[in-house]
């Protein structure tokens, strides 16, 4: 690696690359292992990414920071069929179908949006109303079913709730798997017509929205509205439907 000219002479080197990225690069050693400092901070990060998986999803909480971040909308609440989540962790077969006995009203709809926690439920806590608000306001002229809050849920959850609800398109929000560097992230599902047995190849996805470290709010609602807009058009999502908006935000790269 060359050093930077800017760099002065006895200064580390590494810091550069270590400001540019939060992934573990050039950490040191002491004997044969890490320095206590950096494998101190590698525990504290599985740590956080475990606490992550097993935090519970609070509805209250996200019901007051919908409303805080100007969603007035009404918020249904679902379950799957896994009753706790260490059935969750260990049966994903149960988080893609709902809770036997669910009812969700039934109507027509352009879009439905289902919330749910995935395997982050800090990430829903910390970034769902922010990304949910920005991108209803860019929906003008599509109709919206309720939004709909799912608790044990996978992916492949909101083709049952986006077919009850008689949605076109669902799009699911939902956390991700926790890494060693990003416990809060959300991503992104948008399935057109929705319905149970859906693959995972008639799916779009935009990960890593978690701000300022990924992508923020505005810009993952603009990627998704692009991506509704011409799944709409199309009639489709997933392999067939390509991002054709920018990879990166201005003054990015």
């Amino acid at each position: 690696m060359s050093v930077p000219a800017d760099v002065p002479m006895g200064d580390d080197p590494w810091s550069v690359l270590r400001g540019a990225t939060r992934a573990r690069v050039a950490l040191g050693r002491a004997g044969d292992g890490l320095p206590t400092a950096r494998w101190l901070e590698f525990r504290a990060a599985h740590a956080a990414a475990r606490d992550a998986v097993h935090t519970a999803l609070d509805a209250g909480l996200l019901r007051r920071a919908m409303a805080g971040a100007g969603v007035d909308r009404e918020l249904l609440e679902v379950h799957s069929a896994a009753p706790d989540r260490a059935t969750y962790l260990q049966r994903p077969d149960l988080g893609r179908r709902l809770a036997d006995g669910t009812e969700l009203p039934a109507g027509e709809c352009d879009l439905a949006v289902v919330v749910g926690d995935g395997l982050s439920p800090r990430a829903v806590h910390d970034h769902a109303a922010g990304l949910v608000a920005a991108l209803l306001e860019r929906l003008a002229g599509w109709s919206v079913g309720p939004l709909v809050l799912a608790h044990q849920a996978r992916v492949a959850l909101g083709d049952p709730v986006g077919e009850a609800l008689g949605a076109r398109i669902v799009v699911v929000v939902i956390g991700e798997r926790p890494g060693l560097s990003s416990a809060d992230s959300l991503g992104i599902y948008l399935t057109h017509g929705p319905r149970t047995g859906r693959a995972d190849s008639e799916r779009n996805c935009i990960s890593n929205v978690r701000p300022p470290h990924g992508l923020g709010y505005a810009q993952a609602a603009d990627t998704l509205a692009a991506l509704l807009t011409a799944s709409r058009e199309l009639g489709a999502s997933g392999v067939v439907l390509k991002d054709e908006g920018v990879a990166l935000p201005p003054g990015a790269g």
